[in-house]
């Protein structure tokens, strides 16, 4: 049959398979390392898609009612500003995010 050191390195075998199987801890996407770089572009993105959808309705609304810049550019101004309200709201999470892996990072060291 089998030799001794066949089952030991069975038992070896079984016991990585094992431990590889088992679930790893997943990262919550917050504690990914993002650079200023992607946060950046994030917030341009905001503000772009503030004003493009603005200007989407406006000019909807404009050609609906035959009023060609009233509505254009009354919701260009609401766009730019749903957009710079969405660009705080995610400099805010991203500053609370800093400051709980600050306070995090501080309990650890027992500051």
């Amino acid at each position: 049959m089998s030799e001794p050191h066949d089952a030991d390195r069975l038992k070896a075998l079984e016991a990585k398979i094992a431990a590889l199987n088992k679930p790893t801890e997943e990262k919550h996407h917050s504690e990914e390392h993002y650079s200023q770089a992607q946060l950046a572009w994030r917030m341009v993105i905001e503000l772009v898609a503030g004003l493009g959808i603005g200007f989407g309705i406006g000019y909807g609304l404009d050609t609906f009612f035959g009023t060609m810049p009233i509505f254009l550019v009354l919701f260009i101004f609401f766009g730019l500003a749903a957009g710079v309200l969405t660009m705080m709201r995610s400099a805010k999470e991203v500053q609370r995010k800093q400051l709980e892996a600050a306070k995090e990072e501080g309990d650890a060291r027992g500051d």
